[in-house]
């Protein structure tokens, strides 16, 4: 989803979620945005994820768009390695609150 898009979405709906991913070992964050029927859509730019470097870039991106809430989420492959599904969208065991 274009940033453009983004935030005329964020400016009509209010039942939506907005994730800050980011993966074991990695530097870099993505903003997700889950709609309400689980849909997902990656802010992009030009058709490519936005990737930023710190979480206060994120922050100031998400602020612009009028959004002050999201969920860390880190994905570890541990997870994965050892076969067990993960769980990403369970909010006790993976995700943590941001207030912005």
């Amino acid at each position: 989803m274009e940033l453009k898009a983004f935030k005329a979405f964020v400016e009509k709906h209010d039942n939506f979620e907005i994730r800050v991913i980011t993966h074991a070992g990695s530097h870099f964050y993505q903003a997700e945005l889950e709609d309400v029927e689980g849909e997902r859509h990656m802010l992009t730019q030009r058709g490519k994820p936005m990737l930023f470097r710190s979480l206060d870039d994120v922050y100031n991106e998400l602020k612009r768009a009028g959004i002050h809430r999201a969920y860390l989420v880190q994905h570890v492959p541990h997870d994965e390695v050892i076969g067990r599904d993960a769980h990403y969208s369970e909010p006790l065991t993976s995700r943590m609150p941001l207030v912005f």
